[in-house]
């Protein structure tokens, strides 16, 4: 599965995505995340894109309803990825359209990803 995710404080979640997200693989981790954030309350997320591949051509992708369902306990959503993965990345992250702060940060600055998180 290209998508993992730990807990690494009390409210720091880290998730690392790995090569081609798949939508059914999305879909079945966008439900385990949305329970644990539920359970933690209030948390700041991070994702880490390595060797990352984009996105499959499945249907499906264009469904952003879990937004309205998570939103409420995102205090604040980093990126860190290859530069060239930054437009898509935010729009397929809603970038300004969504209540919660958004912010990509290329790979070398994933220390400023997490000082970003934690301020």
């Amino acid at each position: 599965m290209p998508i993992e995710y730990s807990i690494k404080d009390d409210n720091l979640i880290e998730l690392v995505v790995t090569g081609q997200l798949v939508y059914t693989e999305f879909q079945a981790m966008q439900g385990q995340f949305e329970t644990v954030i539920r359970e933690k309350g209030k948390c700041r997320v991070l994702v880490l894109l390595k060797n990352f591949g984009g996105w499959d051509a499945n249907k499906g992708w264009e469904d952003s309803s879990a937004t309205d369902r998570t939103d409420p306990y995102i205090e604040k959503f980093a990126i860190v990825g290859e530069e060239k993965w930054r437009d898509m990345v935010e729009v397929f992250t809603l970038k300004g359209l969504r209540p919660i702060p958004i912010e990509y940060f290329s790979e070398d600055k994933e220390h400023e990803a997490r000082a970003w998180l934690e301020n």
